[in-house]
């Protein structure tokens, strides 16, 4: 799929409704990053921006990326309403065709699924080589189907979080395991309705040289 047909895609996403988020942080990543000392991070995928958001006002410098422009004028103005624009940097980028330079202290991959193809295994491959000595990729995915119809159960598959480890052919003399771990959390459906639904919550460390 091209890259303008995957935008079209997220645009058409995004559209659909005046906010697709919550507006605040996802709750795993809070509790995974947030007494870590700031530094510079990616936010892979940030959408309207909360995670980058809440980052920058616990002091990290931030760079976030999605393919949307639609998603990522909304994250400029959450940031700019919250007093946060001098810290990130938003960037316009298709994933699968290329990477932000640099290297990060911790870099974020949420809920980094798509309808469309998307090759994750590659994003993730890249983001452990960005990583700076002691730096971390904390993923955070959907461990399973949604517990209600939606077209994301017929489009993606859901590997187990020892799976998604396995997929990033980790070396151990570069990397360590922290967190590979199933959490269960109570969801809630297009309906309103609550349902339990499984969370993957990997964390990687590149270990100092």
């Amino acid at each position: 799929m091209s890259t303008h047909e995957t935008k079209e895609h997220w645009e058409e996403h995004y559209a659909a409704r005046d906010r697709i988020w919550s507006g605040r942080v996802n709750v795993q990543f809070a509790e995974i990053v947030g007494d870590l000392p700031p530094g510079r991070a990616l936010d892979l995928g940030c959408g309207e921006g909360a995670d980058a958001v809440w980052l920058a006002e616990r002091g990290w410098d931030v760079v976030a990326v999605d393919i949307s422009d639609t998603a990522l004028a909304r994250a400029r103005e959450a940031a700019r309403d919250r007093g946060v624009a001098d810290k990130i940097e938003f960037v316009a980028l298709d994933l699968s065709v290329g990477f932000p330079a640099g290297e990060y202290d911790l870099i974020s991959a949420q809920f980094l699924h798509s309808k469309v193809p998307l090759d994750r295994w590659s994003i993730l491959k890249q983001a452990l080589g960005a990583l700076r000595p002691d730096g971390l990729l904390v993923i955070v995915d959907h461990g399973s189907a949604p517990p209600w119809p939606s077209k994301l159960d017929r489009h993606h598959e859901f590997p187990s979080a020892e799976e998604v480890v396995a997929g990033l052919e980790l070396s151990d003399d570069e990397f360590e395991q922290v967190r590979v771990d199933s959490v269960e959390r109570q969801a809630v459906g297009p309906d309103g309705e609550q349902r339990p639904w499984m969370d993957n919550v990997i964390v990687v460390r590149r270990r100092a040289r």
